[in-house]
């Protein structure tokens, strides 16, 4: 299986979430500069729609650029406090297919100062539809950062979940 795994803004992969990463398949992370760059979304997609990508990971603004890139090229994924509903860096995105087939999972931090929890449950009701194969979880005391505890236990969970679906 590969997993492309796209990192939040000015951030990179770290070394112990890799290793977690990597007992699932074989990961692709690429370096990103969100901020000068607004055709990320493009890019990624050019890039990899070749390269057999089964998963897309992301957290923060890869949670946002791999939301929709997950769309766009119908793959499922996990997105850890996407940042969705903001415009801060301004992001280009293509025609997407706006009802999601592949499942997806979305981790909301209820205790995020960076992307606000109600910003983001407001923006995936008003987008979302009936027929999404979408789930939102709520953690209580997460903040923006991702434990890598929490990773490992939610990358298990979205695992098992995806193949249920």
């Amino acid at each position: 299986m590969n997993i492309l795994y796209l990192h939040g803004l000015d951030g990179a992969l770290s070394d112990e979430k890799r290793k977690i990463l990597e007992k699932f398949g074989n990961v692709i992370a690429p370096q990103l500069c969100y901020r000068n760059d607004n055709r990320i979304v493009d890019f990624l997609k050019n890039e990899y729609k070749k390269s057999a990508v089964d998963v897309i990971i992301g957290s923060s603004m890869g949670g946002y650029s791999g939301y929709f890139l997950s769309l766009i090229m119908d793959l499922p994924g996990l997105f850890f406090n996407p940042a969705l509903p903001y415009k801060n860096t301004v992001q280009f995105i293509s025609k997407i297919n706006t009802e999601r087939k592949k499942f997806a999972k979305i981790i909301i931090g209820k205790k995020d100062d960076t992307i606000k929890a109600s910003d983001n449950i407001s923006f995936l009701l008003n987008t979302i539809s009936d027929n999404d194969n979408i789930k939102i979880s709520i953690i209580n005391q997460l903040e923006h950062r991702i434990p890598v505890y929490v990773f490992d236990i939610e990358l298990n969970l979205f695992f098992s979940e995806l193949k249920l679906n």
